[in-house]
């Protein structure tokens, strides 16, 4: 085993700051999760006043308004990434 090999705990990244590496390259994911943590906060605290709506089709409403949240936030990121690579910096062509 050579000495560049040896493992040390400076090498070794924390889940946090795994994650703060990813928010940083990748900052649309963790927004969409925020907002899908948001939608579903705010659907089980208006549970009491659904009305007479089933509850199965109160909770496929707001699933399916938190997974829109986050389709639409990774979508946004996804077209902006393009922008920033396609669009406002052209590769140019010999």
């Amino acid at each position: 085993m050579s000495s560049d090999e040896h493992w040390s705990p400076a090498e070794d990244d924390s889940q946090a700051s795994k994650l703060a590496r990813k928010s940083r390259d990748a900052p649309f994911v963790p927004i969409g999760l925020a907002g899908c943590f948001a939608v579903v906060t705010y659907g089980l605290y208006k549970l009491k006043y659904r009305g007479s709506q089933k509850m199965s089709v109160y909770l496929i409403h707001m699933r399916v308004a938190a997974q829109g949240f986050v389709v639409g936030a990774i979508t946004i990121g996804v077209l902006y990434s393009m922008y920033k690579d396609y669009i406002k910096s052209p590769v140019t062509k010999k």
